[in-house]
């Protein structure tokens, strides 16, 4: 088990707050400063692995959702929104950019002649799967500081915030 290190950025905020506010309780933003301030080192690692591959941000969380999915028929838009976590207007400026590279195809819905199926293109499933392996073996090095305890401690903590808020954004 590693010894805790000097203090990081996150523990110079709550010192000063501490200094200034004595009776403010901020410690909520020992977690979520930190869970803030990893997203921004992790998007900025990944979007480097994205865009050697020719995507932008969340792109490849699209084509990894139609690709997990296992229906080769597609999903519709509105799952794929959801699985997301995105308006239906950015569902709908990603859906077109990738359909503009060939990375999927809008087909129609043999269910519901109203609506649309989202599938992924053969070209879509090709650049997935050359930025899958990068995109992992990036994830694997950004948690090199954990050792095996620390990563299943934090990837349950996680979960369990996770679960506390997803469903109460529903729109």
């Amino acid at each position: 088990m590693q010894k805790p290190g000097p203090g990081d950025h996150v523990d110079g905020v709550l010192a000063q707050w501490h200094n200034l506010l004595p009776e403010c309780d901020v410690s909520p933003m020992a977690v979520f400063t930190r869970v803030y301030r990893l997203s921004k080192y992790l998007n900025r690692s990944v979007a480097t692995v994205f865009r050697k591959h020719g995507l932008h941000d969340g792109e490849f969380d699209l084509l990894a959702t139609l690709y997990r999915s296992g229906e080769p028929r597609g999903l519709t838009p509105n799952a794929l929104r959801h699985a997301a976590v995105l308006s239906s207007g950015a569902m709908t400026n990603r859906l077109d950019r990738l359909e503009a590279a060939g990375l999927i195809q809008r087909v129609a819905n043999p269910e519901d002649r109203r609506s649309l199926l989202i599938r992924l293109s053969d070209e879509g499933q090709t650049v997935l799967l050359r930025c899958l392996n990068e995109y992992v073996a990036t994830l694997h090095q950004l948690q090199t500081p954990l050792d095996a305890q620390q990563k299943q401690a934090l990837a349950g903590a996680l979960r369990t915030l996770l679960l506390s808020l997803e469903g109460k954004d529903d729109d």
